[in-house]
């Protein structure tokens, strides 16, 4: 199963490093794997519990998957990709993926499971499935790759700013059904974007560095501010310059994947 994954491409860097500390046998399931190393950073849930991830049977019958590792620590993980970029995503960005567990336990405690998630879970479950970080340079010029992106301007964020992208704008890889997709790429496969503002000194950072830095600020503003399906931003992963071979000018002219932003009928932008 795991040699389907191709760990040369682009969107991989963000959890790569962690993939590589892995030693997963035929004695040893990934599961026990990512257990002995999140052990070993000490990780723990938003209680204070020592995070492992086990069989899916430990998940009892009814329980609420969020609400289980918010009250136990304990990651129900299954024999598949899903799962398994779910436990490099846990390692790769703890602070965050504890946040965003402790939103869906808290809501789960208040409203329960039911048929409806409500905005913040469903912010929560969009963001851990499949989000983007796109960290961009805080200067002027970061601003309006923003708003081209915002205002789906494909070719002015992809092509007339494409020389911002690496040095002024990076994009790291979240979301573990995101990664999970992208081990068979497709043009179609859209990101549900972050924009995270950072200073000039993150791009002066080694690797780990900066994931930390993502991790810590991004965690911190969800503790502040919460979650809603609002603040993403739609991407194209295989958009991202440099993420797949032959981006001229046909490939973003393709305006079933880079769709423009269309007026609805009250003359407000919106979706398509």
């Amino acid at each position: 199963m795991l040699e389907a994954i191709d760990w040369s491409r682009p969107w991989y860097e963000s959890v790569r490093d962690v993939a590589g500390l892995l030693a997963p046998s035929a004695q040893a399931h990934f599961r026990d794997e990512f257990s002995k190393q999140a052990a070993a950073l000490g990780l723990r849930n938003h209680l204070g519990l020592p995070l492992s991830f086990v069989q899916q049977e430990d998940l009892p019958e009814g329980a609420a998957y969020e609400q289980h590792i918010g009250a136990t620590g304990r990651v129900p993980t299954r024999d598949n990709l899903h799962d398994f970029f779910n436990g490099l995503v846990w390692l790769s960005f703890p602070r965050i993926k504890v946040q965003l567990n402790a939103l869906q336990a808290a809501q789960i405690a208040l409203d329960g499971v039911g048929k409806s998630r409500g905005p913040a879970r469903d912010g929560a479950t969009i963001f851990d499935e499949n989000a983007a970080l796109l960290v961009v340079r805080d200067i002027a010029e970061g601003q309006a790759l923003v708003e081209a992106l915002r205002g789906h301007r494909w070719h002015e964020a992809f092509v007339e700013r494409r020389a911002m992208w690496g040095a002024d704008a990076q994009v790291w890889l979240f979301g573990h059904a995101l990664m999970e997709k992208l081990v068979a790429p497709r043009k179609a496969i859209t990101a549900h974007t972050r924009l995270v503002p950072a200073p000039d000194d993150f791009f002066s950072l080694d690797h780990a560095g900066r994931r930390a830095w993502i991790d810590a600020t991004v965690a911190q503003q969800l503790a502040e501010q919460g979650l809603s399906t609002a603040g993403f931003t739609p991407m194209q992963a295989l958009g991202v310059p440099g993420w797949w071979p032959q981006q001229d000018e046909a490939f973003y002219a393709d305006t079933t994947v880079f769709r423009p932003k269309r007026a609805d009928a009250a003359g407000q932008a919106a979706v398509k």
